[in-house]
């Protein structure tokens, strides 16, 4: 017998033993209200199952009834407080159905009545992930001080989470901008802020731990990003500052003072700067390397008084070219998007690893995008040089940090969607046109217990292709040890 049809066999045991359907059904003529809303969203094979609660306003739902069927004719079903789908099962479905719908029936049992939806499709696309799983720091959302937090990552085939590194094996350092190379963590950099500052750089398994700040550079690494060739790594040094609102509906302002673009060559352990990324009235911001490694697109504003026009704060795209072999920047600054011209701001530019894209936040000012309601993505076609507003994903609340999967088909970004108050992960898909699927939360086991209960935000998530192995206790002790390698800019 072939797998799929022990499969069969397993699923037709486990339905007989369970029962099978709900008798006496009331159909209703409305798609079932289920959280997350997976109605209609394109997954790819292999992902965890998406698990879902049925919820109604006006009566307390006591027990789903969930069947799933491919368009390639494989079944499978859950009975429960909830629908929860064995992984295997889920995975052979998904497997036999790449490029396929499946159809979702589900049944809830209220006040002691089961009642049958609509149903709605689920669309499996045929365009793999390609990914072992997702990074992510998680952190309770705050002002002046954090409680534990981490970096973490997960296994986007079933619902493990592992810890990287928490601020609970330190004194309570801050752990942040952490990113690989193209989603390969053999080269990995991350910044510790606070007492035991240091920018860890990671390059096959080995790490180097680097004085986080000094004189020459006006503030510390931060906003890495990785050269393809995995020699050079693109950063920028910020002096932060935040301020509070007193209007109601916004409460946290973030802003610099200054801000200046460098890279950082991992051969010689020097600080690359350029006049024209280091300049006294501009703001130069948030790197990020092309995927041919000849360009350097950044973020730049006019330098405002601060903190009194920090409205005036806005951002256009730029780029700068860079010669890999002499780590020379080119003689002029491109400006690619004019966000200025519209009275926007624009922030995190991530270049899709094909060369096709930039995917980038614009808000109303600033950079610091989480924070603003009104933030949305903008998509940047590089052969035509049009941009548009991703308005197939985009939400009425902050939609922010976002990263490409390495086959440059998925994207994972943070929302606010869900409540107002905390970001998520939501992951889409793009086709051949440039246009995404319906997102989808990240699955969870208990979705609905899982998401209620967490007081933690979601931020700066990347795909990874492999599970990051880093040492935690021995990292620790190198943060906690103070000894670190002083950066030299080159002459």
């Amino acid at each position: 017998m072939t797998k799929y049809k022990i499969l069969s066999v397993l699923i037709t045991l486990t339905l007989l033993g369970c029962g099978s359907k709900p008798d006496n059904v009331e159909r209703v003529a409305s798609l079932p209200p289920i959280f997350p809303d997976y109605t209609d969203v394109t997954i790819p094979a292999g992902i965890a199952p998406l698990n879902f609660a049925v919820i109604s306003d006006n009566a307390d739902v006591k027990r789903v009834d969930v069947t799933v069927k491919g368009d390639n004719g494989y079944e499978i079903h859950s009975n429960g407080e909830y629908a929860e789908f064995d992984i295997d099962e889920w995975h052979a479905l998904t497997e036999a159905n790449k490029g396929k719908r499946l159809t979702v029936s589900v049944c809830a049992k209220t006040d002691g009545e089961w009642i049958k939806y609509d149903d709605f499709n689920i669309n499996v696309s045929s365009w793999p992930l390609e990914q072992w799983g997702l990074t992510y720091r998680r952190i309770a959302p705050g002002y002046e001080v954090y409680s534990k937090m981490g970096i973490y990552q997960r296994d986007l085939g079933n619902f493990d989470e592992f810890p990287i590194i928490e601020n609970t094996m330190t004194d309570g350092q801050c752990y942040n901008c952490h990113t690989s190379n193209r989603t390969d963590p053999k080269d990995l950099v991350f910044h510790v802020r606070g007492e035991h500052g240091a920018t860890m750089v990671r390059k096959n398994g080995a790490c180097t731990w680097l004085k986080a700040s000094s004189e020459d550079l006006g503030g510390s690494m931060v906003y890495p990003y990785w050269h393809p060739s995995g020699r050079y790594c693109a950063f920028s040094t910020n002096q932060t500052r935040q301020g509070f609102h007193i209007s109601k509906g916004k409460r946290l302002e973030v802003f610099d003072i200054s801000s200046d673009v460098l890279v950082y060559d991992t051969e010689k352990n020097e600080i690359i700067l350029d006049s024209l990324l280091n300049t006294k009235a501009w703001s130069e911001n948030t790197p990020s390397f092309s995927p041919d490694g000849k360009w350097l697109y950044f973020t730049t504003c006019y330098q405002q008084e601060y903190p009194l026009k920090h409205k005036d704060e806005k951002y256009n795209l730029c780029r700068i070219s860079f010669d890999e072999n002499t780590g020379r920047f080119g003689e002029k600054v491109d400006t690619l998007f004019n966000a200025v011209a519209i009275d926007k701001s624009v922030t995190w530019p991530r270049p899709s690893y094909d060369g096709k894209y930039i995917l980038f936040t614009l808000c109303d000012y600033g950079y610091f995008s989480i924070w603003h309601k009104e933030s949305d993505q903008w998509l940047l076609d590089l052969d035509t040089g049009e941009a548009r507003p991703t308005d197939e994903i985009n939400s009425s609340d902050a939609d922010s940090f976002h990263n490409w999967s390495d086959n440059s088909r998925w994207v994972v970004f943070t929302s606010r969607r869900h409540d107002g108050l905390y970001s998520h992960l939501y992951i889409t898909g793009i086709d051949d046109n440039g246009v995404f699927s319906k997102p989808f939360l990240l699955p969870q086991k208990n979705p609905k217990d899982y998401y209620i209960q967490s007081l933690y935000s979601f931020n700066t998530p990347d795909f990874t292709k492999t599970k990051v192995d880093l040492d935690s206790r021995e990292a620790v002790g190198a943060i906690l040890s103070d000894e670190r390698i002083p950066t030299k800019v080159k002459p």
